[in-house]
């Protein structure tokens, strides 16, 4: 028996064994190689001076606000649509096969038919600015609101779709049972579906994480390099950066990004592991 078992655990690691040996080779090491760029200067170690200087850098700190700020917004709002539309359909999931891969048609968009369709309509003379009687949309401070509906429309229907796969799994006995202790649609959702649903919102809310970041690709498309100061991202930070072959900036930044993701998905993590500990 431990035989077996020894021989099973070497054929899943030969089989993860290529894909463990590319993470090694081209996100592993390199990280490390930027790590060692942030703490030091011509082959010499000077600690965290590299950060103190960053963080004093007023682009810098105008990008990391920005990002906040986009996250703060982008992430309650894509959950909360995505959530609401995911209870609508749950009853009619099965009979919505088409509606569900609509769902997912701004999200495999192309992002140069994505950039077309927000200048037709928020660029000067555009569709929207003509009807709002605002001249210019994306050279103002509107430019943030329109890469924040430009999100929500780009990454709403993918969420619903994840959510909706953990919804359908919650058996429909546990809403009869609940109904016949006297349980009404809201008690319903607070005690029978919310319990059973945080590690889909965790996955979800991750996902809509990682696509907050791809969302560069509009705006830079749309604004270049330096747009207006209100859209101006730790990405647009990070290009620069590199452009300027400002390495130590780059490294830095990437850094204090990477810490903040990180830093987002253990805050995200602890608390679904503080409910589902609870609920058990």
């Amino acid at each position: 028996m431990k035989m077996r078992k020894t021989r099973s655990a070497l054929q899943g690691w030969l089989l993860v064994a290529p894909l463990l040996a590319g993470c090694l080779l081209f996100y592993a090491i390199p990280f490390v190689l930027v790590v060692q760029d942030s703490l030091s200067a011509g082959g010499s170690f000077v600690g965290l001076a590299h950060y103190q200087n960053i963080i004093g850098n007023g682009l810098f700190r105008l990008a990391f606000g920005n990002t906040l700020r986009f996250l703060a917004a982008a992430l309650p709002a894509v959950m909360v649509l995505a959530y609401a539309t995911a209870l609508l359909m749950r009853q009619y999931a099965s009979r919505h096969k088409l509606l569900k891969s609509v769902f997912l048609f701004p999200y495999i968009m192309p992002v140069v038919g994505t950039v077309i369709l927000v200048e037709l309509l928020f660029a000067p003379g555009g569709l929207a600015a003509r009807a709002l009687g605002l001249p210019d949309w994306l050279g103002g401070p509107g430019a943030f609101w329109v890469m924040l509906l430009l999100y929500l429309w780009k990454n709403t229907g993918y969420s619903v779709i994840l959510l909706l796969a953990g919804l359908v799994t919650i058996p429909e006995e546990q809403y009869a049972a609940a109904g016949l202790d006297g349980a009404g649609p809201w008690q319903k959702f607070f005690f029978v579906t919310t319990p059973q649903m945080w590690y889909s919102v965790f996955f979800a809310l991750i996902f809509s994480l990682v696509n907050a970041f791809k969302c560069f690709r509009e705006i830079f498309l749309i604004g270049g390099t330096h747009p207006h100061e209100s859209v101006y991202m730790l990405q647009h930070f990070l290009n620069n950066s590199f452009e300027n072959l400002n390495y130590a900036k780059l490294s830095v930044a990437s850094v204090l990004l990477l810490l903040v993701v990180l830093g987002m998905f253990v805050i995200f993590y602890g608390f679904v592991r503080r409910k589902e500990d609870f609920r058990a």
